[in-house]
């Protein structure tokens, strides 16, 4: 799944417009990075969407490769936790959480452990892209809190996924 232009969601499809004039808890957090945020809340449920996918196609009778169900199963949980974690931050910060169309797997097989890895491999790829774009944006918009929170708790966490991903392909 690499983000192309077709699939590109709206920058005005992410913020909710007329929101009230007076949000005591909203402070230097620009719009930009509202509507970065929801639309990485979206990724990261795709990504667990993709992966619960693949848990339960390794988890057929006709496949039954457990090891790989567990697997997927737990990366899964871990994208969820992920988008929580991003819907929190939302609120914490006093935007609002703009829930967007998940979008179906590309693929519901894999021919192989291999297949499903390298297609994972991409899928963290799209995620850590779409992470950086946000710490730009929340660079941009001089936002520490921001890129702060990005730098404590995703980036290096990301890297180190794809890191694992290559690990499994080579």
């Amino acid at each position: 799944m690499s983000i192309d232009n077709k699939n590109k969601i709206q920058q005005q499809d992410l913020v909710v417009p007329n929101q009230p004039q007076k949000n005591l808890v909203r402070f230097n957090y620009h719009e930009d990075n509202e509507g970065l945020i929801n639309r990485q809340i979206n990724l990261e449920l795709y990504a667990s969407y993709v992966y619960m996918a693949m848990a339960h196609h390794f988890s057929r009778a006709d496949v039954a490769l457990k090891g790989h169900q567990e697997y997927f199963e737990k990366m899964s949980k871990e994208e969820n936790e992920h988008a929580n974690k991003f819907m929190k931050y939302q609120n914490k910060r006093g935007g609002t959480i703009v829930f967007l169309d998940i979008k179906k797997p590309q693929q519901q097989s894999w021919s192989s452990p291999l297949e499903a890895h390298e297609m994972a491999l991409q899928l963290e790829k799209d995620v850590y892209q779409a992470l950086l774009e946000l710490h730009a944006s929340a660079v941009k918009h001089d936002d520490p809190h921001l890129t702060n929170y990005l730098e404590d708790e995703f980036l290096d966490e990301q890297v180190e996924s794809i890191k694992e991903y290559v690990g499994y392909i080579t």
